[in-house]
């Protein structure tokens, strides 16, 4: 084959793996959501501040999902100086390194929130995303176990403000010195270890009971069976460790409800079964008060509850943690029904800043999973902001320069009266295709004028979607063209006082 009949080769069209494109609809839902979060942090006094999406990857620190090592569970590149820099894989160690940065210009306690994309580099899979959007709140520079307390009092009020009732949301919290003391207590001491073990118990949700046994002792094959999938090494703990761990934490256990116990071990139970350890008893100490101020200001155990299962996988977090969980039923892919399961949480972080700065700045924060988030609402019907309607759209009859901004003076006029409108953009000599593209976008009102009606100061009001039900009762061609379904003529003066009539008759239909 000659190089001149040779066809060139075409650049395939391909989506990364682990990323979606995301709809109109999609758009709007999550700024209405937003818009719902933005205004209870609003309400408890927090100030909104952007960073980033890049950092250098020393400063998030050897907080990583997965490892040390740049790329591993972050995305890395080099800057032209050599410098590793990561895309953030949350929205806390952005602000760390934002508060350290300008601590001296901060006012301190700082109540600040933001929203934005975060990456992970990471196996993607059903549901499983590597870009994901993130809304939190934090609390710098406020010590006080009233501070975690507030941010569990307004994780509950914000789930209410997404108008999911009492009774289908729990926020569980705990503190990590109980995990800390328990790990001390069955011998695991080495820091890596540690962190394993978190890990494991955190992805209770994902994987169930048995699947973090594997995780938390030799390890778990993501296939279902030995040598299928992935293999992620576990923490090595043998099964009486294992079994400690379990109990202790009082996992799948049904609460019976002394001071507000979510999973059957209650406060006072972990103070007497570590009573040897400081640790403990402080951490026992700080859910007291957590206990004490939520019921003081009427959140009870429906609402925010003690749960000692509760961890977050992150290693940062030094005391109070937390989780914003679904309670209500779904059905999953495999056709099962279960829990939704968690839509967000955070805890405590005193040591993030101070590896910056060397002084302790307390901090605290939660953050909500907006994607997942917009899942659940969707499954509860909650999901605002899809139905915007499509513009009215001015049809093109004559295509010089002087009628086109005749044209556009129209649309402009429907605009600045506060109507959604566009004028055809496309080839204007086919006037059949502008009404089938209407038609396609699902326009309401169509306006036609051409050189008969500008003489005469009329045009004609194609109301799309009357016509659309007049035309399916009409048997012929003929007789659609002979009552042009849906059309009338107006006025040009009358256009703007018309098309909102018939827009709020549209609405009321």
């Amino acid at each position: 084959m000659s190089k001149k009949n040779k066809k060139p080769n075409k650049l395939k069209a391909r989506l990364p793996r682990g990323f979606i494109d995301r709809s109109a609809a999609d758009i709007r839902a999550t700024d209405a959501m937003l818009g719902k979060i933005r205004q209870v942090y609003e309400n408890y006094g927090f100030e909104p501040v952007e960073t980033p999406m890049f950092e250098y990857t020393d400063a998030l620190g050897k907080f990583l999902p997965d490892s040390e090592r740049p790329n591993e569970g972050v995305f890395s590149l080099t800057d032209d100086d050599d410098q590793w820099m990561s895309l953030r894989y949350d929205l806390t160690a952005p602000l760390a390194r934002h508060v350290a940065e300008n601590i001296n210009q901060i006012q301190m306690p700082y109540r600040t929130y933001r929203s934005g994309w975060v990456f992970r580099n990471e196996k993607p899979g059903p549901g499983r995303f590597r870009q994901f959007m993130q809304f939190d709140a934090d609390s710098i520079g406020a010590p006080g176990v009233q501070a975690d307390a507030e941010m569990c009092m307004m994780m509950a009020d914000t789930m209410e403000a997404l108008g999911i009732a009492r009774g289908d949301y729990v926020i569980r919290v705990n503190n990590r010195k109980v995990l800390d003391g328990v790990m001390e207590a069955i011998g695991v001491t080495e820091e890596g270890q540690k962190l394993t073990v978190l890990r494991a118990i955190d992805k209770l949700d994902k994987f169930g009971e048995e699947g973090v046994m594997l995780l938390l002792g030799k390890g778990r094959w993501d296939g279902g069976s030995e040598g299928e999938g992935d293999f992620t090494p576990g923490a090595g703990l043998d099964e009486g460790q294992i079994a400690r761990l379990l109990n202790l934490t009082g996992w799948n256990e049904p609460g019976s409800g002394s001071k507000g116990i979510y999973s059957g071990i209650t406060i006072d139970n972990l103070r007497r079964a570590f009573e040897e350890s400081a640790i403990v008893a402080q951490a026992c100490d700080e859910l007291d008060i957590i206990y004490d101020m939520k019921e003081a200001a009427g959140y009870d155990d429906t609402r925010i509850v003690v749960d000692p299962s509760v961890v977050r996988g992150l290693e940062y977090y030094t005391g109070m943690v937390y989780e914003a969980e679904l309670t209500f039923p779904v059905t999953n892919e495999k056709g099962q029904e279960v829990v939704f399961g968690s839509v967000g949480g955070g805890g405590r972080y005193d040591g993030l800043i101070k590896r910056f700065t060397g002084q302790d700045v307390p901090g605290t924060g939660f953050s909500i999973g907006v994607s997942r988030l917009m899942t659940a609402l969707k499954n509860l019907g909650k999901l605002e902001g899809t139905d915007i309607a499509a513009p009215v759209l001015v049809t093109v009859m004559d295509g010089d320069t002087e009628n086109l901004g005749r044209y556009q003076k129209m649309t402009q006029d429907l605009r600045e009266a506060g109507i959604r409108a566009e004028m055809y953009q496309g080839n204007w000599k086919k006037f059949g295709n502008q009404l089938r593209y209407a038609d396609r976008r699902g326009c309401p009102i169509a306006v036609i004028q051409g050189s008969d009606e500008r003489e005469a100061g009329k045009l004609q009001i194609k109301d799309l979607i009357e016509g659309r039900r007049q035309a399916a009762a009409i048997a012929s061609n003929e007789e659609w063209r002979e009552q042009r379904p849906g059309q009338f003529e107006i006025d040009e003066a009358d256009v703007v006082a018309t098309i909102k009539n018939l827009l709020a008759e549209q609405g009321d239909g």
